[in-house]
């Protein structure tokens, strides 16, 4: 039991990795033009998944329906990654980062609705708290007085791009019980890898200039690394694997932590300061995911 309470706690690692990227960005990823950046993070995280499946599991034969499910959760990842990177383009920051605290909302809305999921007012209220402890500890770290910037399209994009993710979350529940976490997270990326190749010649067309000033330096080949074999291939691999052991709601509650741990990065690699405010929010959604993953 306290193995399985472990495992079901994997998402945790994903919503660290994730914060990780905060630090990784302010090293070198912003100098690759971003669906390119996209194409080649799938990539590079495609590739090491499929090599562990291919030493560690058995060889499967995947029903028709069961395809289809795969290459749904490649479209609704594609959709949720390329519409964060336009949306984030056209909103800043402060929207961006409280925007992307949705997703655990859209989850758990999308659990209920299409897994019937049981909402207990446990389960909601922990929810309820993780949420407004993320925003605390967010509200610390931006400008609040900036959210009326940005554009109405951006919002837009950004919401949409929390829906999908919500939706790769979901709709891989019976793959990941029925298979594995690993199986099914390998082969939606793999998927959909040429659905974010189809994108790199139209960002080509409009901005050629942005592809001959890329740099191959050091920080830009380890932050791609970083992105591609730790943020994708790892963390896809850990959220999918808490649902193995707990039910997507359950584990939707583990992103709140992403801005926590970027906020702590961003304080041991680049010199940032902690507000007042950060270690309220932080408690706060401590007591938030207790609650819900002590149900």
């Amino acid at each position: 039991m306290d193995r399985e309470r472990l495992l079901a706690a994997a998402p945790l690692v994903a919503a660290a990795l994730w914060g990780g990227m905060y630090v990784v960005s302010k090293w070198g990823f912003d100098a690759v033009p971003p669906l390119t950046l996209a194409f080649l993070r799938v990539v590079l995280g495609a590739a090491t998944l499929y090599a562990v499946v291919r030493v560690s599991t058995p060889a499967r034969s995947f029903s028709r329906a069961e395809w289809r499910r795969f290459a749904a959760l490649a479209v609704f990842v594609t959709g949720a990654l390329t519409t964060q990177f336009v949306g984030t383009d056209l909103t800043n920051a402060s929207q961006g980062s409280l925007l992307t605290v949705s997703t655990p909302l859209f989850v758990l809305a999308l659990g209920v609705g299409a897994l019937g999921e049981r909402l207990t007012a446990r389960k909601a209220g922990g929810a309820a708290l993780a949420a407004v402890g993320a925003l605390v500890v967010l509200a610390g770290q931006y400008d609040l007085a900036s959210l009326a910037d940005g554009t109405l399209l951006g919002v837009g994009l950004l919401l949409a791009s929390a829906l999908c993710f919500a939706a790769f979350t979901v709709y891989a529940k019976p793959l990941v019980r029925r298979y594995s976490a690993l199986e099914t997270a390998t082969y939606a990326t793999v998927l959909s890898v040429p659905l974010f190749g189809a994108f790199v010649p139209f960002e080509y067309a409009l901005s050629p200039g942005a592809f001959a000033t890329v740099p191959l330096t050091l920080p830009v080949v380890g932050a791609v690394i970083y992105l591609g074999v730790f943020s994708t291939a790892l963390a896809w691999y850990c959220w999918y694997k808490g649902m193995e052991y707990a039910d997507a709601s359950t584990v939707a509650v583990f992103f709140f932590a992403q801005p926590v741990v970027g906020v702590l990065l961003g304080v041991a690699f680049l010199g940032e300061r902690l507000t007042s405010g950060f270690l309220v929010g932080a408690v706060l959604l401590a007591a938030g995911t207790l609650l819900v993953n002590t149900e």
